[in-house]
């Protein structure tokens, strides 16, 4: 179930946090749906620059709805929530391995490397 295929907010969130659970009649937390409803608010602006640092050649269709989430997800920590920096970079990658492949870690790192502005 994904926002991609016009699934709302809360259901999305919902599915994916009970998933794997017996009892989906919890309450979600509140940095879950403020991520997935900030990203979704602001996922054409987002797309657009992810668009700008993909090299020549690439469309942002080209990449895997994983890598395309991923991206996104990152982005928005770094530029709009109080995530640190590095810990959003790094929580993607991880969420990279997890669900994708390592080539599509170092992708997902060397992009968003490039939001990165604040001290290490």
């Amino acid at each position: 179930m994904s926002l991609e295929f016009g699934t709302d907010v809360e259901t999305a969130c919902r599915f994916a946090y009970t998933h794997d659970r017996e009892d989906t009649d919890v309450q979600l937390p509140a940095f879950l749906t403020e991520l997935v409803s900030g990203i979704q608010a602001k996922k054409e602006e987002l797309d657009k620059q992810i668009t700008q640092h993909l090299k020549s050649g690439w469309t942002i269709e080209r990449l895997t709805l994983v890598e395309r989430n991923l991206l996104r997800l990152g982005i928005f920590e770094i530029t709009s929530f109080d995530t640190p920096q590095l810990v959003a970079v790094n929580e993607a990658i991880e969420l990279a391995k997890d669900f994708s492949d390592q080539k599509s870690a170092r992708f997902i790192n060397g992009l968003l490397s490039q939001f990165v502005t604040e001290e290490q």
